[in-house]
């Protein structure tokens, strides 16, 4: 797999016409860098942040319908803030699901606490309920779902679960902001939920995060958590580091989240038309299910022979990609021996391809083309 993923990175970088994803900049995004460069207000140490820190958290609670907002310089920052401020810490167990990105697992054991592994659902690669409810254990403190690749997690089931249980749940949203389940967006169903503007997510700030509630006191932990656990400065109050996003980041943030509708728009139309040109095929294409609407960040198949139509899509120009070819539990820093079968498999047969706004229907025509060529090979 290693071997295999060597192989993919060369033949991208040296190939590729049509990349998985793309951050989509303009003349707005260089105005107001341009402009917070020429003020020498970088960034600030102060409680609320900086002028484009607070206009951009403005519009953040403004998109997700939600009543605080905090914005931090990664995702990463961002859960390991929410769970700073549920005090989860070292004798903890916090439940996560193993097919994601490590960070989710990081930021739990950054805490001291132990991501426990959950198995995920074939259907849409998200948290598996019924292996939460496993996994459970009287030093279980909180549930982190994760929204992969814009999917849905089973928000409904959960909530049953956690009110029985007595547990907190942070919304890893990082790939799911615009993603909405009965009209309400993903990452405000419980105490917190939080996103990442990395550069291949659906809008970016360069690096950047943002965790969101509508809890006053934890907004209020947030905010110290942020910034070394100060409220007016050498007076830490709890403990905390320096999370802050810099102001250029978050004048770039400010921009792009005003451009995130018409994004979402195009990726849902280009989903369409890939999921249309696909559905005669074996491949198994992503559904939206019943009251789901996806902001597709990533489009994601599953296929025989992974590896083969993989490095032949990369070899014909379409940056193709696995998100994730080996599970978090999997990985030498946790090399868990769960038993966590769907996980395995999922590993084994994801396959992402690219549907972000600079897509062209012409684009969307070859990759579609060039799949069912390979797979009818």
């Amino acid at each position: 797999m290693r071997t295999d993923g060597l192989y993919t990175l060369v033949v991208r970088t040296k190939f590729v016409k049509i990349p998985i994803n793309t951050p989509i900049l303009g003349k707005e995004e260089l105005s107001a860098v341009t402009s917070v460069v020429k003020s020498g207000g970088l960034t600030s140490a102060s409680k609320n942040g900086g002028k484009n820190v607070q206009e951009f958290e403005k519009l953040v609670k403004d998109f997700v319908k939600i009543k605080y907002a905090v914005s931090v310089n990664s995702g990463t920052a961002a859960l390991q803030a929410a769970l700073y401020a549920l005090d989860i810490k070292q004798g903890d167990e916090v439940i996560v699901p193993s097919f994601t990105f490590v960070a989710s697992a990081n930021a739990i054991a950054s805490t001291g606490a132990k991501p426990v592994f959950a198995d995920i659902l074939k259907e849409n690669f998200t948290i598996d309920p019924e292996s939460i409810v496993k996994k459970i254990t009287r030093k279980t403190k909180a549930i982190m779902p994760v929204h992969l690749y814009g999917h849905i997690s089973s928000l409904d089931r959960i909530k049953e679960i956690t009110k029985k249980h007595n547990l907190s749940v942070i919304e890893d949203a990082a790939q799911s902001l615009g993603s909405t389940f009965k009209g309400k967006q993903t990452g405000t169903f419980f105490e917190l939920g939080c996103y990442s503007f990395y550069p291949g997510k659906v809008i970016t700030s360069g690096e950047g995060g943002v965790a969101v509630t509508n809890n006053k006191k934890l907004y209020e932990k947030l905010l110290m958590i942020r910034n070394h656990g100060m409220i007016k400065g050498y007076d830490s109050k709890i403990f905390g580091l320096n999370l802050r996003l810099p102001e250029i980041s978050a004048a770039i943030a400010k921009i792009q989240i005003k451009k995130l509708p018409k994004f979402i728009q195009q990726r849902r139309r280009n989903a369409k038309l890939l999921s249309d040109l696909l559905s005669k095929t074996k491949i198994k294409t992503p559904l939206e299910r019943k009251n789901e609407k996806f902001n597709w960040a990533l489009y994601t198949i599953t296929t025989k022979n992974r590896n083969s139509v993989l490095k032949k899509l990369n070899s014909k120009g379409i940056g193709a990609a696995v998100y994730y070819p080996v599970p978090v539990h999997k990985i030498p820093i946790y090399n868990t021996k769960s038993k966590l079968t769907n996980t395995d498999w999922a590993s084994k047969h994801v396959l992402s391809l690219p549907i972000h706004p600079n897509i062209s229907t012409k684009n969307i025509e070859y990759i579609a083309k060039t799949v069912r060529d390979l797979v009818h090979e």
